[in-house]
């Protein structure tokens, strides 16, 4: 492999590292996300770069509000999609629809051990999932073994914004001297081209 390729790699590789840390504080705000984190190997082909989610929880955020649910433990709840596909999730803000379904902003309803719930406006959830209304167990959301729901507050992002900063900058400063070196060494083999072309003529 000669310098100029294993340097491209190096550019396209350092690029895709950028992205997924540009990625990662774009999100910093966003409620449940994971970050990615990037690394990059050296292969027979040059350097690779390949992601992975890491999944380490992020903190956990009071809102006080009854619907807002989030997960304690390795698992999640379950909704509905739109489409009829049911998903995992480890938090989401629900609210009531007309129908008493407790439904997030993409449409997906929260399932219960029959089905869809449908809940009072002052129902409660505990950390075991049941519902309660007016004190009486109504139906119970469904969770993984193992796992508590967390009525009233969400999970946030587990990007932490100043190390994420740092990863963007050094990502940067990662592709701009790929970039120069590759340049550098395109340079100098059109020179030593031109130097043979001289040397024939």
């Amino acid at each position: 492999m000669d310098g100029i390729h294993l340097m491209a790699t190096a550019l396209h590789a350092a690029k895709a590292r950028l992205d997924i840390s540009a990625a990662n504080l774009a999100n910093v705000s966003s409620d449940g996300f994971r970050k990615s984190v990037g690394r990059a190997v050296l292969t027979r082909d040059g350097l690779v770069a390949s992601s992975h989610i890491d999944p380490t929880p992020g903190p956990l955020r009071r809102t006080g509000r009854t619907f807002d649910l989030a997960t304690a433990g390795a698992g999640g709840f379950f909704v509905r999609t739109p489409g009829g596909a049911t998903v995992e999730l480890r938090s989401k803000s629900f609210d009531r629809d007309a129908r008493g379904h407790l439904v997030d902003e993409r449409g997906n309803v929260l399932l219960g051990v029959h089905g869809p719930l449908v809940l009072r406006e002052d129902a409660t959830i505990d950390a075991r999932g049941n519902v309660r209304e007016v004190g009486t167990i109504v139906a119970r959301v469904v969770v993984r073994p193992g796992t508590s729901l967390q009525s009233g507050f969400l999970e946030g992002s587990s990007v932490e914004s100043v190390r994420e900063m740092v990863d963007v900058l050094g990502e940067q400063r990662a592709f701009e001297t790929a970039q120069k070196t590759l340049a550098a060494l395109d340079d100098e083999r059109q020179k030593d081209a031109n130097d043979v072309i001289r040397i024939k003529g």
